[in-house]
């Protein structure tokens, strides 16, 4: 029998990670971010001292990079950089910016698609990222496009990181979601962009609570 794949894209902060990570857990799927993949080899490049946007230095490092997936006894997802549990790492706001270079780099892109798709091939899976619905699962048998306003995602964004202790303002944050937006839908390669059957789901007005019900309620008509 075939596995059950649903893809969730959207820009950084709309809550992907989250409500996909809520939703996996209620119908007892595997939870995959694609995006802390990207991120895990973004860290490893700003660790090299290479330029996340210099795509030959970048490319150059790939064989050296061993990027795993794992979870812990709860069902979180943790990354691996060479045998090295970086899931708290990955999260600054740094690594976030070379994540989105690095992410428009083909050869990146190629080498992590195997991971991504073999995930998809062995597992029920909800699958969240950039390019899912459009590029990693184009046969996904559901779609979901998550947004919100850059204002509402910048607000829960600085949240997060002063939750976790990270020194930051407001408008900093705001900048770096609005560059990164404006990177991620211009790149040539795998721009962010709603799939063609995608359905568009907007949680600017909703609480986290909220949202996981829209989505379930999706997920539930579709299945």
């Amino acid at each position: 029998m075939s596995h059950i794949a649903v893809a969730i894209d959207g820009p950084s902060g709309a809550g992907k990670s989250t409500l996909a990570r809520m939703t996996a857990k209620h119908f007892g799927f595997i939870y995959v971010d694609t995006g802390a993949l990207y991120r895990t080899v973004g860290l490893y490049v700003l660790r090299s001292g290479a330029d996340p946007k210099d795509a030959d230095a970048v490319t150059a490092l790939l064989p050296k990079i061993n990027v795993e997936l794992g979870y812990d006894s709860e069902g979180v997802q943790r990354m691996y950089l060479n045998g090295e549990d970086v899931s708290g790492d990955i999260r600054l706001p740094e690594v976030s910016m070379a994540a989105s270079d690095v992410s428009a780099i083909p050869s990146v892109r190629a080498f992590l698609l195997d991971t991504q798709r073999s995930l998809a091939e062995r597992y029920d899976v909800i699958m969240d990222g950039r390019d899912i619905g459009t590029v990693v699962l184009p046969n996904a048998r559901l779609k979901i496009f998550l947004t919100a306003s850059a204002m509402e995602r910048a607000r829960r964004r600085f949240r997060e990181l002063r939750e976790k202790g990270v020194e930051t303002d407001f408008d900093t944050v705001l900048r770096d979601i609005e560059l990164r937006d404006r990177n991620d839908s211009s790149r040539p390669i795998a721009p962010l962009r709603p799939a063609e059957d995608a359905v568009i789901v907007d949680t600017t007005e909703h609480g986290l609570n909220e949202s996981f019900e829209i989505i379930r309620d999706i997920i539930e008509v579709r299945r």
